[in-house]
């Protein structure tokens, strides 16, 4: 697999950012597919942790929904999100509202931002 920079971000693999993860100049393109896959694992497992110290006690599909979201978005911006003030505060479905809110990159409206947001959302209420 080949790295991609994506709103000058270097990716690899199945999403993972290098430059989030300070492993840039460490993995160097192309990888193998099982590379790919221990880094999206390692990846889930970071992500699912952080989920998990914010929000305890989601059903399944909340959970995948979020840390599908935050692998998207980062911790950072989960973190001081207004769907996780909903989400904590009980209102499940103002906090499945926000996922719309998430659809822009540099200012534009992303076809496929909004497909994902959907379907986290879709997820999300299930």
């Amino acid at each position: 697999m080949t790295e991609i920079i994506h709103q000058g971000k270097k990716t690899i693999g199945y999403g993972h950012n290098c430059e989030a993860n300070n492993d840039g100049d460490k993995i160097n393109a192309p990888i193998s597919i099982a590379q790919a896959e221990d880094l999206l694992r390692r990846d889930l497992s970071m992500y699912e942790n952080y989920v998990n110290s914010q929000v305890p006690g989601l059903n399944s599909n909340q959970f995948s929904a979020l840390v599908s979201f935050t692998f998207n978005v980062g911790c950072g911006n989960l973190g001081s999100s207004t769907l996780l003030k909903k989400l904590k505060a009980g209102d499940t479905q103002g906090a499945a509202n926000e996922f719309g809110r998430w659809v822009y990159a540099n200012k534009k409206k992303l076809p496929g931002l909004i497909r994902r947001r959907e379907a986290e959302k879709r997820l999300f209420l299930k």
